[in-house]
């Protein structure tokens, strides 16, 4: 929500001053310039990316259109699943937790959070993360290294949708001048056509530039700033829970393996160590 009040701030301030100055908005509506920069803007990124890429792509703008990509809730959601395994495993063992991790579904302590286990990409991180040291083919001290190459392939896939947008976004000046030569092209062919004739079809022609800068500056590139941010607070869920998987299997105790976990969330959204404590209070004693 926040991005589209974005955009209509964007579009009404040019607009609005572009009426107050005297224009007339039909004017900025000739649809062969819009019908150039979109297809080949759309072209470029047919030609620059795969289809599971562009897929990608549409994810993450979808993602955008969300006023918290992260919210709170699934921060406090993670630490208190993580808790609950931690405690059980505790208790019994890491073979205690074996089904909770091989069959995420049907485990009684992951149903209770639909945030996590609702979502594919986290359950794999946290049972990927376990199922090494679970079954033995894993020593605790070798997690780490093999958790931070994950999370440093996941910043890699994450980013490939901005690196996309900003190809867009660098490339649209340019196809605006593409847009607005074709047009000054027609217009010289048109140019015993009268001066009024030959004024419009000037002005559609520099409507293409506009298009292409406004689309650049005011919509592609701050989107691709959105995604990069909202990659950020989706890494720094994996972070969570990679750092109190690696303190406990380390031999911490349950919360305080779930406090380092804490302190990886951005202090904006990160729950009090208090708070921490007093959500799991009671949590892990019946599973």
């Amino acid at each position: 929500m926040i991005l589209i009040i974005g955009y209509i701030i964007v579009l009404g301030a040019t607009l609005v001053g572009f009426i107050g100055a005297g224009g007339k908005i039909m004017l900025l509506f000739p649809w062969p310039e819009y019908l150039i920069i979109a297809g080949v803007s759309i072209g470029l990124m047919v030609i620059a990316a795969p289809v599971a890429l562009l897929k990608h792509t549409v994810h993450k703008i979808k993602l955008a259109l969300k006023t918290q990509v992260v919210p709170n809730s699934d921060y406090s959601d993670v630490l208190k699943l993580l808790y609950e395994l931690f405690t059980k495993a505790r208790r019994g063992g890491l073979i205690a937790i074996e089904d909770d991790i091989m069959v995420p579904k049907d485990s009684p302590i992951m149903s209770k959070y639909p945030s996590f286990l609702n979502d594919k990409e986290r359950v794999e991180f946290l049972t990927n993360s376990l199922k090494p040291i679970i079954d033995g083919r894993l020593k605790p001290e070798q997690l780490a290294s093999m958790l931070e190459a994950d999370l440093e392939a996941k910043a890699d896939d994450f980013g490939h949708p901005v690196h996309l947008l900003q190809l867009v976004g660098d490339s649209l000046p340019g196809i605006g001048i593409v847009a607005a030569v074709m047009g000054i092209i027609n217009t010289m062919a048109a140019i015993d056509a009268g001066a009024a004739a030959v004024g419009k079809k000037v002005a559609a022609a520099l409507v293409g530039t506009f298009l292409g800068v406004l689309g650049a500056y005011g919509f592609i590139n701050p989107l691709g700033a959105r995604i990069k941010l909202n990659n950020a607070y989706e890494l720094q869920y994996f972070a969570v829970i990679m750092k109190a998987v690696i303190g406990f299997t380390g031999g911490m105790a349950p919360m305080m393996a779930v406090e380092v976990g804490r302190r990886m969330v951005d202090p904006a959204f990160q729950p009090t160590s208090d708070e921490i404590e007093e959500m799991c209070k009671g949590l892990g004693t019946g599973s």
